[in-house]
Parts: structure tokens; C-alpha cells; sequence
């Protein structure tokens, strides 16, 4: 049977008086609402602490680190992501579901309370562990609770549990920082855990539960994999510190690093990832190269708007705020039926903007340039990812067999993470090199003179990865197979 020949049945065996039922309707509503509010819990982490961050490294007089602050979640995510693919395949996605759940606030509470940067690094590296775990679990619970024809909605319906955290999101966490400090923005959030907990949890269990095939439950998790996944988090740890300590001394870790990263990519990725292969193997490679490319652009910009620019850490995370609305709309757009047979279409144009937005960043530091021109580009940057990343999702579940859900799934968010890690890499040590980290003195002076400071460390980050967006663009060519 072939890993399409499933997802006719299934839409085949749906009732009949459930054929055109949304993912609001009564047999689905407690779970959509369910698992869109742990979207919700992951989007108010990701937008409330990106805008509190510039605050707390420079706080913990970590800025030189700051980097490590990001790809610490991402490294230690991507362990979480091939045990999470074995745990559901096997066994259900309930449980890495509830308990990357409070993975992700003790981590949270971890870095709210630390009194030194490499103990804040520690917490989102356990909040890494719990995003891991429930992301891939959400995609499992997709591919099996819901049929074909819902999987864009109910994706779409993932991106616009952004809009709100998106905008509310930075205003309350810089409104936050400014007045009661950091540590409330991260302690605050676990909160959140209880809801989508209570709802999503008897849902799951009758509509999710489980081992897709019988005697599945009985079988222990694939040894392999789990080795291979320690190899690529201790493998993307070792690089990304080799990258930020910029010692030829560095370079050993460095080269294990890659020694352990190397061959445990090639073994939990699909065959020809590397090489573009045509339909999965693409549709992965693509999910990583768009997400490392926006997100490691993404992560300088607060920083760049308040030291380059002299803004509040309130106004730099609001510049961002309108992205997560255009992103919402992009996945709304790819989510109409009648776009279907332009699905790839639209993926490259997506890519484009993306590459687009990356690359108009760096002209706000040229200070005769409006800021409002980085958030409008962003907004367009956004709307290319929402029609990325959601129709990746779409063409992933569609190549995967009920069985193969969740190691495929672990597979697209392991790319995703995997380049999330290399890239801030790469863009940290850019950064770095040029002398980034003495940035920090730039935000201490009233007005917000950057004289200190090093525009060309901010460029160094940026154009390089508008770089690898446009190569995004020509893997969207791929995506079918012949």
C-alpha cells in the first residue's frame, strides 16, 4: 500500500453527515480549541520572551551569549522531537503531549528565577525539550484525528493562534519589563498550561490514542534513533559553541561536533534531504531552510531596533507584532481549496518575500530610514512564511502513511531546529566576530546613541541569510515528485 493509498480511506470511511464539517464543527471543536490553545502557550512564549531577551541578557551581563539563549532551546528541541515521533508512533501522542507540556513551563520558571546567564540558558534548554515534545505530538494528533480534507484548516488554524500573542504578546511583555522586570515575563506564562491541558486531554485519548497498528504499544522505542537524536543535540551544542567562542582552541569541539552531527542528520532525515530529492526529502530540506533563515534574522532584530535605534524594548517587539496577522493570512490563503493546484506557486512565493524581508532589515540602520519600514517589510516576510510553512505541513501529512506520521514529523521539525541552530550559529558568530557583544553599552545611553555599537555586526547576520531564503525559493520547485 502506498503512503497515499491511506489517506483515500480514510476520507472514503468519513460519515456522511460529517463530509462537510469544519474544524469548528460538533465532532471536532474541543479538540481544535484544545490543541490551538498550546499553539497559543508556545506563541506568548516565543513573542513575550524574544522582546524581553535584549533585558535580560543584558541584565545578566550575558549579551556576548545571546545567541545561546535561542539556539539552547532549538538544541536541545531536537532530541525532543525524534523521542516524541517514537513515543507517538508507538504509544500515543497524549503522552509527550502532557508532558512536553510541563517540560516547557518548568523551563520557563527556570530561566524567570536565574541569577546568571548560563542558568537562563539551562531553562530554555528544558523549555526546548518540552517544545519539542508537544510539536511534534500536535502534528500526530493531526494526522490522526482529523481527515484530509480539514489538515489545511486545522494548520491554518495553528498560524492564527499567533495573531493575538503576536500583538499583545510584545506590548505586555515590554510593558512588563519596563515596569515590574523581566523575571514576570517568563514566570507568568506557565499559567497558561491548564487550559488547553483539560480541554485537549479527553479529546486525544478517544480520537488520538494509541499505536496506529495493532501490537504497536508493546514495542520499545528504536534504540538507533534515540542515539542519533543525543548525537544531533550534543553534535548542533558542541557547534554552536564552537562558533560563539571564536578560540582556535574552538575548533575541536567544533569538528566533534560536526563528527556527531553529520551522520545522525543522514540517518533521521529522509534519504536525499541534502541533496534536495524530489517530494519528501524537499518538503523537509524546505522547512528548515525557511525556518533557520527567518528565525536567525528574526532574533537580531529587537536587539538591532534598541541598539541601533534607541527604541523601548515595548516599540522594538511591537515592530514585529503585525507579522503574526500577515502570517495568519498566508495560512489562511494556502488553506482555500481552490488554491490546491497552485500549492507550490505559492510556496515560491512565499520564499521570495521571505528573502525580501530579510534583506530590507539592515537598511534601518541607516538612521535616515523610517523604523516603520522594517515592520512593513516583516509583515510581507511573514505572509511568504504563513503559506511556507503550513502547506509543508499539508504535503508532509499527505506523503506519510498513518504509521510513519510521527518519525516523518519528527523529521520536518528536526529540520526546522536543526537549521534554527545551525544558522544562529553562523549568524552569531558573524556576529560576534565583528563585535556585536559590545553592543550592550548602546541601550545604557539616554538617547539611544549607537557610536559604541557595530552596524556591520547586524548586517553580517542579516544578508547571509536572505541568501539562504532564496535558495528556500528554489527547493520549492521540488516539492512533487515526478
Amino acid at each position: 500500500m502506498t503512503a497515499l493509498e491511506p489517506r483515500d480511506a480514510e476520507v472514503a470511511e468519513e460519515p456522511a453527515d460529517r463530509a462537510h464539517e469544519s474544524v469548528l464543527g460538533r465532532s471536532h471543536r474541543a479538540l481544535s480549541i484544545g490543541i490551538v490553545s498550546v499553539v497559543l502557550l508556545i506563541a506568548f512564549e516565543a513573542t513575550a520572551v524574544g522582546t524581553a531577551m535584549p533585558v535580560a541578557a543584558r541584565e545578566l551581563d550575558g549579551l556576548a551569549l545571546y545567541a545561546f539563549a535561542f539556539s539552547g532551546y532549538f538544541t536541545t528541541s531536537l532530541f525532543g522531537m525524534v523521542l516524541a515521533g517514537q513515543w507517538s508512533d508507538r504509544r500515543g501522542p497524549l503522552g509527550p503531549l502532557t508532558t512536553g507540556i510541563a517540560a516547557f513551563a518548568a523551563g520557563l520558571v527556570v530561566a524567570g528565577t536565574a541569577g546568571a546567564m548560563w542558568l537562563f540558558i539551562l531553562g530554555r534548554a528544558v523549555q526546548g525539550l518540552g517544545g519539542g515534545l508537544v510539536i511534534v505530538a500536535l502534528y500526530v494528533v493531526v494526522g490522526r484525528a482529523y481527515p484530509e480534507r480539514l489538515r489545511p484548516a486545522i494548520l491554518a488554524a495553528f498560524a492564527a493562534g499567533w495573531v493575538v500573542p503576536s500583538i499583545v504578546g510584545p506590548l505586555a511583555a515590554g510593558a512588563v519589563t519596563e515596569h515590574l522586570g523581566w523575571r514576570w515575563v517568563f514566570i507568568g506564562i506557565p499559567v497558561l498550561v491548564v487550559f488547553p491541558l483539560a480541554l485537549a486531554t479527553p479529546q486525544i485519548r478517544q480520537r488520538a490514542g494509541g499505536p496506529v497498528e495493532a501490537g504497536a504499544a508493546g514495542l520499545s522505542l528504536d534504540r538507533r534513533r534515540i542515539r542519533l537524536a543525543l548525537g544531533i543535540s550534543l553534535g548542533a551544542g558542541l557547534l554552536q559553541y564552537a562558533a560563539q567562542d571564536l578560540r582556535w582552541v574552538s575548533v575541536l569541539p567544533g569538528l566533534a561536533g560536526a563528527a556527531l552531527l553529520v551522520p545522525a542528520v543522514l540517518g533521521l532525515l529522509p534519504r536525499g534531504t541534502y541533496r534536495a530529492a524530489r517530494g519528501l526529502p524537499s518538503v523537509v530540506l524546505l522547512r528548515g531552510v525557511a525556518a533557520g533563515s527567518f528565525i536567525a534574522a528574526e532574533s537580531f532584530v529587537p536587539l538591532m531596533l534598541v541598539t541601533q535605534r534607541g527604541l523601548s524594548p515595548t516599540l522594538a517587539g511591537f515592530s514585529l507584532a503585525a507579522g503574526g496577522v500577515t502570517w495568519a493570512l498566508g495560512s489562511w490563503v494556502q488553506s482555500r481549496p481552490r488554491v490546491e493546484p497552485y500549492r507550490e506557486r505559492l510556496m515560491t512565493v512565499g520564499m521570495v518575500l521571505v528573502a525580501a524581508a530579510i534583506a530590507t532589515a539592515p537598511s534601518v540602520l541607516i538612521h535616515s530610514v523610517p523604523v516603520w519600514l522594517l515592520a512593513v517589510a516583516w509583515a510581507f516576510g511573514c505572509f511568504g512564511m504563513g503559506l511556507v510553512i503550513a502547506s509543508a505541513g499539508v504535503l508532509l501529512l499527505h506523503l506519510s502513511a498513518p504509521e510513519e506520521a510521527g518519525a516523518n514529523s519528527a523529521a520536518l521539525q528536526i529540520s526546522d531546529a536543526l537549521s534554527n541552530v545551525v544558522l544562529l550559529a553562523v549568524a552569531g558568530a558573524a556576529f560576534a566576530t565583528l563585535g556585536g557583544g559590545s553592543a550592550a553599552h548602546a541601550t545604557a545611553t539616554a538617547a539611544g546613541d549607537a557610536s559604541g555599537s557595530h552596524p556591520a555586526a547586524f548586517a553580517a547576520v542579516f544578508l547571509p541569510m536572505a541568501g539562504v531564503a532564496l535558495i528556500g525559493a528554489w527547493v520549492t520547485t521540488r516539492l512533487r515528485e515526478r
